[in-house]
């Protein structure tokens, strides 16, 4: 059986990634494609647990080293319980966050390191790392206007940090671009819905054609 291919979904706050990932799987799935759509932090039990410590919005003493570890904790359990046997089993696996945003957030805008955070997430996955990243760009003001007129969203802990701060996480996904830069692909987030969809899913189809 031929192996899967892991594609994550990154990007700042509000920058839709999480509807176009929806909308791309529905269309990938509808042209007859093995595919699974799962989330960071969550996607099983135990990270969704993780999930509602690290987002809950009552959680603001928690420290940032607290917040890295959780979510490297949180990534470990959802790839060897549900990614990796997903990709054993040929299934192109769709998934919101990866690494990359713990490099963003925690490394560049919390001010922990990229290199520390990067070196922290290594021990959690191994080898595992996606064959290709969109990464979906939009100016952090425009990103969090869209969050505070989406009354649909769920509205969590990062949500809540300043300007300044999705500035940083902005510039920091600007670093981690460069730095992996051969599987990065990167797309207009504030181009309409239905256009960024199809620019994703061409190039998510590009992938599996190769």
């Amino acid at each position: 059986m031929e192996r899967g291919i892991f594609i994550t979904f990154e990007g700042p706050d509000g920058a839709g990634k999480t509807t176009v990932l929806q909308m791309v799987g529905e269309k990938l799935a509808q042209s007859g494609l093995k595919v699974l759509l799962t989330r960071e932090p969550g996607g099983i039990s135990i990270s969704e647990q993780i999930r509602q410590v690290i987002l809950n919005k009552d959680n603001t003493s928690m420290d940032g080293r607290t917040e890295a570890l959780l979510y490297a904790a949180a990534r470990r359990q959802h790839l060897v319980e549900k990614v990796k046997p997903a990709l054993e089993k040929g299934y192109i696996v769709l998934c919101d966050r990866f690494i990359d945003s713990s490099l963003a957030y925690q490394g560049y805008a919390r001010g922990l390191g990229i290199k520390e955070v990067l070196t922290i997430n290594e021990f959690a996955i191994e080898e595992t790392m996606p064959e290709l990243t969109l990464y979906f760009d939009i100016e952090p003001e425009e990103g969090l206007k869209r969050i505070s007129t989406n009354n649909s969203r769920e509205v969590n802990r990062l949500d809540m940090e300043t300007l300044s701060f999705h500035k940083k996480v902005r510039e920091g996904y600007q670093i981690v671009i460069e730095q992996f830069k051969d599987r990065f692909f990167i797309i207009d987030a504030s181009l309409p819905i239905e256009r960024v969809v199809r620019i994703a899913e061409e190039k998510i189809i590009e992938k599996v054609k190769k």
